[in-house]
């Protein structure tokens, strides 16, 4: 039987994991339609997510229809949890986009559909809610289409819009054959010489919905079940079932982590080749060994999705998604076996930030301890601990994140926690170019070490790049091997506390003492470097080179898209400009006025609240990470730093060897 993994995506609210119950319904697979509002659902499994209604983690539901079985991973909708969204995506063959008949097309939705798009993710709309009163067809296919703008090919029309007669009629769309043959030049000739045969048509449709040229639309509603039924019949014809060969090189990506009720990790995993077994032994993650290998181990138990649940098997294969027990230091995007698809960001990473601050009788060790598995099921949340102020900070996609991390840490580890006031992340970028060079046991350098370091500016979003300027055969590989990652650690904190994400450094100067011994005594340390001299040396030498070179604070800033009443234009734009959002484009949508820019992110959420006021609430702000650009109002934005200082020489030193050197 034929694998198929899809993703159901959406805007919150959309009806997403309503529409996941009815597909496991009308599959057989539950004898009742769970309720987000009764907290009955299959997928949100979590206790808050329950309380809450919406999801958090994504989750896994399997379900067979004829000939295929189907992996269905519901994600989360709202974009303080796109973290989730993102690592659900490299494993489908194909999605689902919900996108509500009342609602329309909202920011999430532009956002999930771009990036399927540039992924090349088979894709089906499901515009849903039609028994809702005030229920669009034709206006939300415009939306749609001009807001997405992406080729759509409706595959029916919804009648008794806007009750709970609702229902949706099957029929290729009259326009369907203009909308294929702008990617099939036989399938125009044939269409301008007097029609095409609907067979030839739908094998067109199927064709190019698998390779995401076009994007097929039903319409219906996941809490009646209309429109349902040719939706699945939609899945099963027209996106494209698993691929991967079950005897090849064993390759898999891990894409989840969570923890079991004895606190061992699970991992779920896509299996993209060969086939996995337990008590197999296998290599994982990147180069994370002292030595610059690959950590391994040995698959203790291993489940598969089946008929809505879970299953343990002694094998999976090619094209499954499963549930691995045994790789103790597994994280989120590791590769499996052979390192096949790289792990890739596909959203814009947190911009904003808050200190946790623990409540009266709360453990700070055992607060450590609960964030750091709350990052290993969401690594971009980045947990950061202040030695010195005994502080430990949290990245954030917004304030409902916020709000969740409290909870979690207060229902599953019992901890009480406020925080402190959210703040933004900056990052560094390089002004110039500088070097800088510390040769060993000569002007004061206490690490027996020699390190010359030449830092680079590089485009934005081009990473870290390192060189070598000497030879690799000069001194032992792990001497430069402890170079290399001291500086793409070191870049994590440059001249002002913020990350350095874009810079090429090249080692320009090497030297080490050789191993020496006395007679009968064995190895000296003290008269032999080690990987201590050059993991301590670097930060000196990278900090001295990012002085000579410069750099300048940059703060996150997001594109906006505002549409507000045309006769509250006059009100807004002072209070546009008051909050740094510089509009740079205008238009009109009937009696609406929209604009476009960027605003800073810092000022997006003043911005929010008072919108409202100002165009007698029925202005709608939708924004999402841009870009970007240099601090200029104020002061320039500095970040505490939690390594050793190596801004002051005198401190460094104190803090790494216990003493300065003369």
């Amino acid at each position: 039987m034929h694998m198929l993994n899809l993703g159901i995506l959406a805007h919150v609210d959309a009806g997403k994991t309503t529409l996941t119950e009815r597909l496991l319904h009308t599959a057989g697979v539950t004898d009742e339609l769970g309720s987000v509002d009764d907290g009955s659902t299959r997928t949100d499994t979590l206790a808050l997510e329950r309380q809450r209604g919406i999801t958090i983690r994504s989750a896994v539901v399997s379900f067979p229809l004829d000939g295929v079985t189907v992996n269905l991973i519901d994600t989360p909708g709202h974009p303080d949890f796109i973290a989730e969204v993102e690592r659900v995506l490299g494993v489908l063959d194909g999605a689902v986009l919900v996108v509500s008949a009342v609602e329309g097309v909202q920011a999430q939705t532009r956002v999930l559909m771009r990036t399927l798009r540039r992924l090349r993710i088979p894709t089906l709309v499901f515009v849903n809610k039609i028994d809702r009163r005030g229920a669009r067809d034709d206006a939300v296919l415009a939306q749609l289409a001009r807001r997405l703008a992406v080729p759509l090919v409706p595959m029916g029309r919804p009648t008794a819009l806007g009750t709970p007669a609702a229902r949706f009629v099957p029929g290729l769309d009259p326009a369907a054959p203009d909308a294929l043959a702008d990617h099939d030049d036989a399938l125009l000739a044939a269409w301008l010489d007097g029609g095409v045969p609907e067979p030839r048509l739908r094998a067109a449709l199927a064709e190019q919905t698998r390779r995401a040229l076009v994007h097929p639309v039903y319409f219906g509603s996941a809490a009646t079940g209309a429109g349902v039924p040719d939706l699945i019949a939609g899945i099963e014809r027209l996106l494209p079932a698993a691929c991967g060969d079950p005897a090849g090189p064993f390759s898999g990506t891990v894409f989840k982590v969570e923890r079991g009720p004895a606190g061992e990790k699970i991992a779920y995993a896509r299996l993209f080749s060969g086939t996995l077994g337990v008590r197999d032994r296998i290599p994982f993650g990147g180069d994370r060994t002292p030595a610059g290998g690959r950590p391994e181990g040995r698959v203790t138990g291993l489940s598969v999705f089946e008929d809505g649940t879970d299953l343990r098997r002694d094998s999976a294969g090619a094209g499954r998604i499963v549930k691995v027990w045994g790789l103790g230091g597994i994280r989120i995007g590791d590769a499996l076996g052979l390192p096949g698809r790289a792990y890739e960001h596909h959203f814009a990473p947190p911009t904003l930030e808050t200190v946790v601050v623990p409540g009266p009788g709360t453990d700070r060790r055992a607060l450590h301890v609960a964030l750091t598995q709350l990052a290993e099921q969401d690594p971009l949340i980045d947990v950061r601990h202040d030695e010195v102020r005994q502080e430990t900070s949290v990245s954030l996609y917004g304030e409902v994140q916020k709000e969740v991390v409290q909870a979690t840490l207060a229902d599953e580890y019992g901890l009480d926690v406020a925080f402190r006031e959210t703040t933004v992340i900056c990052v560094e970028r390089l002004t110039g170019t500088g070097a800088a060079v510390e040769f060993n046991k000569k002007d004061g350098n206490p690490f027996l070490a020699t390190v010359g370091l030449r830092v680079e500016p590089a485009p934005p979003g081009a990473g870290v790049g390192f060189r070598l300027e000497v030879e690799l055969g000069a001194m032992p590989y792990a001497f430069f091997k402890a170079v290399e990652d001291t500086v793409r650690e070191s870049l994590g904190q440059g001249l002002h506390g913020w990350r350095i994400p874009d810079c090429t450094v090249t080692m320009t100067h090497s030297g080490y003492s050789p191993r020496q011994s006395h007679a009968h005594q064995g190895f000296d340390k003290s008269m032999s470097s080690t990987g201590y001299d050059f993991r301590g040396l670097t930060p000196l030498v990278l900090t001295e080179a990012l002085r000579r070179a410069g750099t300048l604070v940059h703060e996150p800033m997001h594109r906006f898209r505002l549409e507000a009443p045309a006769d509250t234009l006059g009100a807004l734009l002072p209070v546009l400009a008051g909050h740094g959002a510089v509009p740079q484009g205008t238009g009109t949508e009937g009696t609406l006025a929209v604009l476009e820019g960027a605003v800073p992110a810092a000022r997006v959420h003043g911005l929010e609240q008072r919108l409202p006021g100002l165009t007698r609430g029925e202005g709608e702000l939708e924004t999402a990470f841009d870009h970007y650009a240099p601090v200029v109002r104020g002061p320039v934005p500095e970040r505490s730093r939690t390594d050793h200082n190596p801004l002051s020489r005198k401190e460094y030193l104190l803090n790494v060897t216990g003493r300065v050197a003369g």
